[in-house]
């Protein structure tokens, strides 16, 4: 069985280190036997979170007519999922925080559908601000339930000149250590499923949404949660 890693490209420009860094990762999966498939944020119609403002109390996916849905679609195909993104004026750039936050409260919040998929992270930037932005990121994936690999560094690919590169020796080495652990990792997941017919984790805690019972309350006491 092989592993299907999906990109998610929250770069605004084409050809740039983001890209590059997208490209990389894509090389050594395809040398390990794997797929990368990729999303270009700028390439799909995604709006902004409306002024609608019933995200916390709507039982159903967001109503905004765009290119959401389709890339959820994709996102739970996938047997992990990789977002890249740059930093602009000191925080994430515009396009994935966009993605992310309809991703996640108009679509992911309802039942999880990455619980348990393998994550990884790759930030590009000059030289300011990129663990903020990493570590933003790497909350989102945790909220939604993903399987984060130790890999060592966290993958900040740092660029001072004004022409794209990879020249970022260091995270580099970061980012083949971060795609080898996701690879085996998925690896171990299938293996596991195919030997004992399940999952290996069984995602039995889906939704912060819906509170477990205190000890010693019956289920039947328990409120509707609101946590997004």
């Amino acid at each position: 069985m092989g592993s299907t890693i999906l990109a998610i490209n929250g770069s605004e420009r084409a050809g740039g280190n983001t890209d590059l860094a997208v490209a990389h990762a894509g090389r050594l999966i395809t040398e390990r036997g794997g797929e990368l498939r990729t999303i270009s944020l700028r390439d799909h119609r995604i709006a902004p979170c409306s002024p609608c403002g019933n995200c916390n109390s709507r039982p159903v996916p967001c109503e905004i007519n765009d290119d959401m849905p389709a890339l959820i679609e994709q996102m739970r195909a996938a047997d992990g999922i990789l977002y890249a993104a740059p930093v602009h004026g000191f925080g994430l750039a515009h396009l994935m925080q966009i993605f992310i936050e309809r991703a996640g409260v108009g679509y992911l919040r309802f039942a999880r559908p990455l619980t348990n998929k393998v994550g990884g992270v790759i930030v590009t930037g000059r030289r300011y601000s990129d663990s903020s932005a990493h570590n933003q990121i790497i909350n989102n994936l945790l909220l939604n339930r993903m399987i984060l690999v130790g890999s060592g560094f966290p993958v900040l690919l740092r660029n001072t000149q004004s022409t794209p590169g990879l020249n970022d020796v260091e995270g580099l080495d970061a980012l083949d250590r971060m795609l080898h652990r996701m690879l085996d990792m998925i690896q171990l997941l299938q293996r596991h499923q195919r030997i004992v017919d399940g999952p290996v984790l069984p995602p039995h805690d889906l939704n912060e949404r819906i509170p477990r019972p205190r000890r010693g309350e019956p289920a039947s006491t328990r409120g509707d949660g609101n946590v997004q």
